[in-house]
């Protein structure tokens, strides 16, 4: 049942997206665009916490919603007589999936094998409530009519999620000694570490808006025509607003 939050939070979007359908003016449309995805945050990163614990980070989770709901306010038309987020949630939690699907593998197997485990997933979850139990491989090859061995190889690539912790003891009781201590260092990236943090300091002070466009021009390499399509501004206003926002970075980290 919707709750008053809820109730107020999709009239206030409503209304948002009312005001941007009478609006052209670029920067307007941009202030608007903004004011929709912040109200929305909350929704996006409970859709995003969903997926946490399943082998990807929870702030790249939270990065990919907000990105998909970005999308959502961009494509979303009033005239489809439907409230915003049962557009955005579908959209967000597809990003989601793709993302988890392409990105959640540490180890990745054939895609055949991570499409397989789908699969497998579906049919194991219908079984158990069937069978009041978890089912067997040899009831899962029959329900999916695959052989006993194609099915336990599928199942076998799970440990691609979350392989072996380089922090396991390497006797397994519990030393001192870890496997990462068998593996070289990498001195060039301990010594950027200092820089990195304090990127990652002034990233986390910008506005989320703000963070989205330098994920897109400097993470996915985005050109910035297509920043502004996106946005519904100039290339020029993005243009300035990279100028702006990479001055803020260099004066927050001290370069």
């Amino acid at each position: 049942m919707p709750t008053a939050l809820s109730i107020n939070r999709e009239a206030q979007t409503h209304h948002l997206f009312s005001r941007l359908s009478r609006v052209s003016d670029p920067k307007r449309r941009a202030a608007i665009t903004a004011e929709v995805v912040e109200l929305n945050l909350g929704v996006c990163d409970a859709v995003a916490n969903r997926f946490v614990n399943r082998g990807v980070e929870r702030d790249d989770l939270i990065q990919v919603a907000r990105l998909a709901l970005v999308r959502a306010v961009s494509r979303f038309r009033l005239d489809a007589e439907r409230p915003f987020l049962s557009f955005a949630v579908p959209t967000i939690t597809g990003e989601l999936k793709r993302y988890f699907r392409d990105h959640g593998w540490m180890v990745r197997p054939p895609r055949s094998i991570q499409e397989g485990r789908a699969r497998l997933a579906e049919a194991g979850r219908q079984l158990e409530q069937e069978l009041g139990r978890p089912p067997t491989i040899s009831e899962l090859a029959g329900a999916t009519r695959q052989n006993r061995q194609d099915v336990a190889e599928t199942l076998s690539a799970g440990g691609g999620y979350r392989p072996l912790s380089l922090e396991a003891p390497l006797d397994g009781r519990g030393t001192v000694a870890t496997i990462a201590d068998l593996l070289p260092v990498d001195d060039q990236e301990l010594e950027s570490l200092p820089e990195r943090l304090a990127l990652r300091d002034a990233l986390a002070t910008l506005r989320p808006i703000d963070r989205m466009v330098v994920q897109w021009r400097f993470a996915d390499e985005c050109s910035q025509s297509e920043i502004a399509k996106r946005l519904g501004v100039s290339q020029m206003q993005v243009s300035r607003m990279l100028r702006r926002l990479l001055t803020q970075l260099r004066e927050s980290v001290g370069s």
